[in-house]
Formats: C-alpha cells, structure tokens, sequence
C-alpha cells in the first residue's frame, strides 16, 4: 500500500478481494478496519458491568467485521465504516446475548418492566418516570435503575436496530447508523421527540457526538451508571413507539 496515497491502496484492495476473491487482500482489509472494532467495542463496553471482558467484545466484533467485508456491496455507494460498524456493533450484541451473563431472575424482572412501561406511557400520554414505574410494580426506584444498569445492551434494542435508514446528510456524527433498506425517517423522530428532554440529550450525544457513557455523565453532572440507566429507559420507549402506529 502507498504510504502517499492510502486511499488507492485501500480500493485496490476491494478490488483485489471482490473481483478476484484475493485472500490476502481480504486479510489486510481486515488490519486496515480493525480500528473500528476496538472503538465500537469500547462504547459497547462503557456501558456494561466489569465482569464482561473487553477482549471477548473485540473478538466478537472482528467476527462481524470479516461479516461485513465479505457482504459488503461497493456498488450501493455507502461508505464502508457506516456499514461496517453497525455489523460490528450487532456481532458485539449477539456474542453478550448469547453469553447469558445477565441472571434469568432479572431478565424476567425487565420484561416486567417493559410491559408496565408500554402501559404507563398509554396512560399517561409520556415516557413514564422511574418513580412512575416502580410505583406501579411496587419495587423502589433504586431497584428498578438497578435492573435498568444490568440489562443494558442484551435486551434492549440499540439505536442503530431502531433506527437505520434515518440518515441526516447534513450531520456526520449520524451517518454511520445510515443503512438504504429503508426510508421513513418521520417515524423514528416521532419517536425521538417523544423523549423527555434529558433523554434525547443521551441519545444525542451517544449517537450523534459518539460522547462515552462518562462523558455525557460529565455533561449532565450524573454518574455513568445513571446514563446507562436512562439510555436503557430511552430505548425502551423509542422501541415502543417505532412499533406501535402513530395517530
């Protein structure tokens, strides 16, 4: 690869790798990507209990990674870092669901929770707060956020699940959730808008400004844990209300 020209290097390595099926191209296509694999992995990893190993996450999103060198189409016109890192991130989530880490007496707690959310936010007309929902089921606050930290990232749909299609050309930090398949972006900022206000403010600057869970705790002068926990009540609502029909 030319040191003075990396990008010609980098395309004649797809060409290489889809027009001939090259193994070797394909192996340094994996090398010149696999920064995107510990980024992802590190955002992933913000917002999980510490028993969850980093390398673990990194060896399930270089899996994902090869997934999207092999399947991805040049022709379609969507930069290889936006297709790449939602197939990184999705490896990443599977590989956490399918080690099970998360107690079963827990998940069925968060099902609970999500089924009482669904019908506080029918009732109410808003995104039910904490106080509304362990009031509801009877528990303390602290219990249900305890719930919301320990599930984060398994069960909840991320945003990128939620949300791909909804492309804004004029904001970078949101293109890499950018995926053609579909196109009814009103629906998703419906959605967001949906969103008590601290809450969009998570989604923004974790999504849009790719802040880590500690720098938005800085921001908004709260612990990290507490914004993994309103992220995880953010996405439970957006994945409500991109389900359930407008109007």
């Amino acid at each position: 690869m030319d040191p003075a020209h990396p990008e010609e290097g980098v395309e004649r390595l797809w060409r290489s790798y889809k027009e001939s099926g090259d193994r070797d191209a394909r192996e340094r296509l994996i090398v010149q990507y696999a920064p995107l694999v510990k980024y992802v992995a590190g955002r992933v990893r913000a917002g999980l209990p510490p028993q969850v190993d980093q390398a673990d996450l990194i060896s399930d999103g270089i899996i994902g990674l090869m997934d999207a060198i092999d399947k991805f189409e040049r022709q379609r016109g969507l930069q290889f870092q936006t297709y790449a890192v939602r197939r990184i991130r999705g490896a990443i989530i599977d590989g956490l669901r399918r080690s099970d880490w998360v107690p079963r007496s827990v998940r069925d707690k968060f099902r609970e929770i999500e089924a009482v959310q669904v019908t506080l936010e029918r009732r109410l007309g808003r995104t039910p707060e904490d106080g509304d929902v362990a009031a509801e089921l009877s528990i303390s606050v602290a219990e249900l956020r305890s719930v919301y930290g320990k599930i984060s990232y398994t069960h909840v749909a991320s945003i990128d699940e939620m949300g791909a299609g909804y492309e804004n050309s004029s904001d970078q930090g949101m293109s890499f959730l950018a995926d053609h398949d579909t196109d009814d972006p009103p629906e998703f900022l419906r959605a967001l808008h949906e969103l008590p206000e601290r809450d969009r403010v998570i989604v923004a600057l974790y999504y849009w400004e790719r802040f880590t869970l500690a720098q938005i705790g800085q921001v908004l002068g709260i612990s990290e844990s507490r914004v993994s926990q309103l992220h995880t009540r953010a996405m439970l609502s957006l994945r409500h209300h991109m389900t359930v029909p407008v109007g």
